[in-house]
């Protein structure tokens, strides 16, 4: 064997020259794995590498979609690649895209072509919702690198971001001819519309965190309720069934007698009477609906919401509470108050359209100046009362159906709750419940009911029973047309804003007359 050296006996310049050496061992093996990574990074040579063209020399086509519709476009993309043997495609993802949403594809290859500015990233993805139980991974920035027999393409699908500007989908094809490319979006655009997830569901729009965006879309579950669950006054259920579900069930026969299908439904009257109820009733009795729900800021959102409900008639728009934007502006600022862009919009779906509008409102005299320039937006104006004293039976026996309370606790509940809601009566029942449950007895006695009606009844309640809808147990002239701020202003107690004061009954001016108010 060799003769050994201990560590201290080599000399400084020997280990200079061995870390040296291990150095260039080390940039030998690091340089070609840089400059395999260099390259496959490289976007420019790798599209060239795909197209066998020089991309910057060929035109690009774009489609934009609403920024609600990134799964549709995702899932339409895919069956698109699928539907033919002949098509493939590579996915790659682009560092840097997703933040710059004011660049178009040409911008994004320019500047990887000069500047080396985007580089091939990983894929990004968003996780949304496509049902109320089910969410799927969708592209949300993303190259498809395709083929299509002897066609070699490039597709950019980028979702919205509004965080960067960009409050939309887009879709971009770099393609050899522009006709190929136009070809390619016309076939995605018929998918999207053929297969897409939001036919039959009921969905709502709610405000969005950035002044450009739509904010957070939502799947609901259809409600399931009939006609027991339902409490109003004889026949009032059937002109609203035969507004908004007998047009859609007979469609073929007024479109072939040249009749419009585009209706509007106004329900009015005091909160807490049932009108989001009987919404509820009718969704669940037009399953093939699609439903757009509008509500608070979300109604600014009525232009999509109606090129959706276009798209996937048969549609229902609700729009909630529209006294509330009677005399709002739109976040532009316009001079126009919302509601009429809400009008506008109705409008502009044409007679055609299967398309029903319910509108619900507890103050009928803050639409009506609207409506009455706008006539025949609203077809059928209902309102939904105060209970009597038979609908005030009939909600006691639906949320107390199983208590078994006697006809005696019945009747003094009848009585005793002249001029409140069915919310009343439904916290009524409940509140009755919970007071038996604290005395251990699972059954509920007619003291249990007495005691729960006079909690709610008492001065100390009186705040929530205006909560419940209750009007506080004025002397309401339901036949009063007329509402005089001056005489009966605003209401408050204890400082807290109660409400308006009680509205008036809508006449028919919504319809292009006016019949006008009896005399005081």
């Amino acid at each position: 064997m060799g003769e050994s050296v201990e560590w201290g006996e080599v000399d400084s310049a020997s280990m200079e020259r061995v870390s040296e050496l291990f150095y260039e061992f080390l940039m030998a093996v690091a340089r070609p794995r840089d400059k395999e990574r260099e390259e496959a990074r490289d976007l420019s040579k790798r599209l060239r590498s795909h197209l066998g063209f020089t991309p910057s020399e060929h035109p690009v086509v774009k489609a934009a979609y609403p920024p609600f519709d990134l799964p549709n476009v995702h899932l339409a993309l895919e069956r698109w690649f699928t539907a033919e043997p002949t098509r493939s495609y590579d996915l790659i993802g682009l560092r840097g895209a997703r933040h710059h949403g004011d660049l178009s594809l040409g911008d994004i290859l320019e500047s990887a072509d000069r500047y080396d500015r985007f580089v091939i990233g990983a894929v990004d993805y968003a996780q949304l919702p496509v049902s109320p139980d089910d969410e799927l991974p969708c592209v949300s920035c993303g190259f498809y690198l395709g083929t299509d027999g002897d066609h070699r393409f490039a597709v950019l699908l980028r979702g919205p971001a509004d965080e960067y500007g960009r409050n939309k989908v887009e879709l971009e094809v770099l393609a050899e001819t522009k006709e190929f490319g136009d070809r390619v979006l016309a076939d995605i655009d018929r998918l999207v519309r053929e297969h897409n997830i939001f036919r039959g569901q009921v969905l709502s729009f709610e405000g969005s965190d950035f002044h450009s965006g739509l904010g957070p879309f939502r799947f609901h579950r259809r409600p399931g309720l009939t006609r027991d669950g339902i409490v109003l006054p004889e026949g009032l259920l059937e002109r609203v069934e035969r507004q908004v579900v007998g047009v859609a069930r007979r469609r073929e026969q007024l479109r072939a007698a040249g009749q419009h299908l585009r209706r509007g439904l106004l329900l009015y009257g005091p909160p807490g009477t049932g009108k989001t109820h009987t919404i509820r009733y009718l969704l669940s009795h037009l399953p093939e609906f699609t439903v757009v729900v509008l509500s608070g800021t979300g109604i600014d959102a009525i232009g999509p919401a109606c090129s959706l409900a276009r798209m996937l008639q048969p549609a229902l728009v609700v729009l909630e509470d529209c006294d509330l934007i009677a005399e709002a502006r739109d976040y532009g600022g316009g001079e126009q108050p919302l509601l009429f862009q809400v009008l506008n919009e109705m409008d502009g779906l044409g007679d055609d359209a299967d398309v029903a509008f319910l509108l619900t409102t507890n103050r009928a005299d803050l639409l009506e100046p609207a409506l009455v320039q706008r006539p025949g937006r609203v077809d059928l104006a209902v309102e939904i009362p105060l209970p009597d004293a038979e609908g005030r039976a009939r909600l006691l026996d639906l949320y107390g159906a199983g208590l078994d309370l006697g006809k005696e606790i019945a009747e003094e509940v009848v009585t005793r709750t002249e001029g409140t809601t069915a919310s009343f009566t439904k916290e009524l029942v409940r509140r009755a419940v919970l007071i038996a449950a604290e005395r251990e007895s699972a059954r509920t006695e007619a003291s249990d009911v007495r005691e729960a009606l006079d909690e709610l009844l008492s001065d100390n309640d009186r705040l929530t029973c205006r909560l419940l809808g209750v009007r506080g147990g004025e002397d309401v002239d339901d036949e009063d047309w007329m509402t005089d701020e001056d005489e009966a202003g605003p209401q408050f107690y204890g400082g807290v804003y109660l409400g308006p004061a009680p509205g008036r009954r809508l006449p028919h001016t919504s319809l292009g007359h006016y019949d006008p108010p009896p005399p005081r």
